[in-house]
């Protein structure tokens, strides 16, 4: 490992106060920087996350991708639990505290806004940082590839009817713009390029298998740091850009925080323990348990702005999503990595 991953957590610590404390000091900067915006995608954060996912596409062979079905299980877990527990447990978890442990400290208007916002958080499985997650932890880029796409498309039949059910409403619209382009920008394009970049290396060494993966394992190393530089300079941006946020409106962020929290580790724990006891193997149990904990943010940000307003309640609980999910789920990826030997390993 290098310096960059050994000291991760370090380094996204110092991320996270220098994007709170530059937010604070330079306002006017984070603002310019948060206007590159297009349906929802702040185009800055957009490039990064591509920086962080094209190395990983590099990885992907399409010839084994044939091969997951004979391995169904972990794509079965991941679709069973993004879709028929994740949305239901945070509908659940998120009542219990907004209308019960946190009732004497808010609103009844602004707990519903909160309730809201992280119900929509859980209606919305990750697309794009799932990536970093699955290469942290060394995952099947082939087979993570495979449950992403699924989620997708499920996503497009079923956010809008499962959010509508948990939120009591009925005009729940989505917002195509947003979903289409992140999809295209963090799945799709990156995906080509990486198909392209794999066709290149294994060209130029003229068709030795030896030679081909030792080229496509130097191609990786070489682009590691990039990828960690991308993650660190979007932890900085996220946290700039609701620097203001962090530092006026700190119980807030803490209230909304504590349900998400609870949340996101207990849907861990539980995809966890299904994995352990059907005996996927570690290459594909990391990711399924990695991407029922992890959201599409910009998906839930653009329904909460379109259902509630810029500066309702609900808005503000989905940018917490954002703020909490890099460091939870990098202390997923350690736990991940240190009982890794708990699973089969074929």
């Amino acid at each position: 490992m290098g310096v960059f991953e050994r000291y991760l957590s370090i380094w996204v610590a110092v991320a996270i106060i220098a994007g709170t404390l530059l937010g604070n000091i330079f306002p006017p900067v984070f603002e310019w920087l948060s206007s590159f915006e297009f349906a929802q995608v702040n185009l800055i954060i957009a490039v990064l996350v591509w920086l962080m996912i094209y190395p990983v596409m590099v990885q992907v062979n399409f010839e084994s991708i044939t091969q997951i079905a004979r391995e169904p299980k972990g794509l079965v877990l991941t679709v069973i639990i993004n879709w028929l527990v994740k949305p239901f447990t945070m509908a659940l978890v998120g009542w219990l505290f907004f209308k019960g442990i946190f009732a004497d400290f808010i609103q009844p208007e602004t707990a519903n806004e909160y309730l809201a916002g992280v119900i929509l958080l859980g209606v919305a499985p990750c697309t794009a940082m799932v990536f970093i997650w699955s290469q942290l932890t060394k995952g099947d880029a082939n087979y993570t590839l495979v449950q992403v796409s699924v989620n997708d498309v499920i996503m497009i039949f079923a956010f809008a009817p499962i959010a509508a059910l948990l939120l009591g409403v009925t005009d729940i619209v989505v917002p195509w713009q947003t979903l289409l382009l992140s999809v295209g920008l963090y799945v799709v394009a990156p995906l080509i390029a990486g198909l392209l970049t794999r066709r290149v290396i294994i060209n130029n060494a003229r068709k030795d298998p030896t030679a081909s993966d030792r080229s496509l394992q130097n191609f990786d190393q070489r682009m590691k740091p990039w990828s960690i530089l991308g993650l660190l300079m979007t932890v900085l941006l996220l946290f700039g850009f609701q620097a203001e946020v962090l530092l006026t409106r700190p119980l807030d962020i803490a209230m909304i925080a504590t349900p998400l929290l609870v949340q996101t580790y207990g849907i861990f724990a539980i995809t966890f323990i299904i994995a352990l006891l059907i005996k996927l193997p570690y290459r594909i149990a990391a990711p399924a348990c990695l991407i029922g904990t992890s959201n599409f943010f910009e998906l839930a940000v653009a329904v909460a702005i379109s259902l509630f307003g810029l500066k309702s309640g609900a808005a503000l609980a989905t940018v917490v999503g954002v703020l909490v999910e890099v460091p939870v789920m990098l202390s997923l990826v350690w736990f991940a990595n240190r009982t890794q030997h708990w699973f089969k390993t074929k």
